[in-house]
């Protein structure tokens, strides 16, 4: 992957990928001339910053403003994302995913404010689009989910996954160094926020996935998570997996836990998202995970 060799220096060809380059530097343009003032910077996180991208990779970005975007703004900058869609590069052009993010958003993750300015609060009935219509928690961004034209207000990567990634691994297209907008994430934010997520994928209800890929992203998501709770850090779906190979007997634990889980869900045991918490099942948090990591690889498929 290239990198720059100073951190915050823009690279001129981001990723391996010459369509993609194209699709980008269209992006950047388009973001610079609609955004005027209010544009701060454009970066990618994800797997083309982490690493083990390939063709198949969502090419995740974060666009960073001044302030959050107005309607006027959303408007025209769907209209950039449309017109993205129509270029010649059909292997690359509707991989784009990512956030419109105000750089007071980004600074640290909180659950205040929860909402833009000037708009009613969310009902806590509202479902997050982006995130299989989760009720509102922390504030939404202006989200581009893969393969859509429509830009909708998410949370989807208000995490401090995307803010670690970002800060750490993120690959400037434009702007300063993101670790001058981001606080430092520590090891301990990023278990804090993956063991919760690990209760949402298990509340979502894994059986029956009769598609190879949804298979294959929920396993990979899921010794990802893993791998994170071992070492702190964000590593690849990829090095996740080989970091559960590496230490088979507690991925056979995992995979004990989570047919016990599926088993507690068809006897109707439910946890906060209509499943089981994975606390109750995977059992007490400290030292549970601990080993020696791996040198991680990067990122595959959808992050």
């Amino acid at each position: 992957m290239p990198r720059s060799r100073h951190p915050g220096t823009p690279v001129r060809r981001p990723t391996p990928y010459v369509e993609l380059n194209h699709v980008l530097d269209a992006l950047l343009k388009g973001v610079r001339e609609r955004l005027a003032d209010n544009f701060v910077g454009l970066y990618l996180q994800g797997s083309f910053a982490i690493g083990d991208a390939d063709e198949a990779s969502d090419c995740d970005f974060i666009a960073v403003t001044r302030r959050d975007l107005t309607d006027e703004e959303i408007a025209v900058l769907q209209a950039m994302h449309g017109a993205i869609h129509e270029l010649p590069h059909p292997a690359w052009r509707g991989h784009l995913e990512g956030s419109y993010v105000p750089a007071d958003i980004l600074r640290r993750w909180s659950t205040t404010p929860r909402d833009p300015p000037g708009a009613p609060p969310r009902p806590h009935d509202w479902a997050d689009p982006g995130l299989g219509g989760a009720p509102p928690r922390a504030y939404p961004l202006v989200y581009l989910d893969h393969g859509a034209r429509t830009l909708v207000r998410s949370e989807h990567d208000n995490t401090q996954v995307v803010r670690w990634t970002l800060r750490e691994r993120g690959v400037v297209l434009a702007g300063p160094d993101p670790r001058t907008l981001i606080d430092f994430v520590s090891a301990a934010d990023l278990r804090a926020e993956v063991r919760p997520a690990m209760d949402l994928a298990l509340g979502l209800g894994l059986e029956p996935m009769t598609m190879v890929a949804w298979q294959a992203f929920w396993v990979g998501l899921y010794c990802r998570m893993l791998h994170t709770l071992a070492t702190g850090v964000v590593h690849s779906k990829a090095a996740g997996a080989a970091w559960a190979v590496e230490h088979a007997d507690r991925t056979a634990k995992s995979r004990e836990a989570m047919e016990r889980v599926l088993e507690a869900r068809r006897q109707g045991a439910k946890g906060p998202h209509g499943g089981p918490t994975a606390a109750a099942v995977l059992g007490p948090r400290p030292g549970r995970f601990a080993s020696n990591p791996i040198r991680p690889g990067g990122r595959g498929r959808r992050g």
